[in-house]
């Protein structure tokens, strides 16, 4: 099931670093669904999973359903990740 195979990549990002929604659905099979990415994520409260790590091909932060931006970005930094 994707949404697994995602969970799975990001529980692998190392603190300090980031993905992009897009490298993650690459990695997961499917280079097209960033956007389905970004639902998974959304709906993701397992704390296992380090869903502040995955970031927009941008640069820019993204969502984050624990906190908003600013919690994303404070834990990114924490993390020695430049967000």
């Amino acid at each position: 099931m994707f949404a697994d195979k995602v969970r799975t990549i990001v529980k692998k990002i190392p603190k300090g670093k980031t993905m992009t929604y897009a490298e993650v659905a690459r990695r997961a099979g499917n280079p097209k669904a960033a956007r389905a990415v970004g639902a998974v994520m959304r709906a993701n409260y397992d704390p296992s999973v380090p869903c502040h790590r995955v970031i927009k091909s941008d640069g820019t932060l993204g969502g984050y359903n624990r906190g908003g931006t600013q919690r994303k970005a404070t834990l990114l930094r924490k993390e020695g990740a430049r967000p």
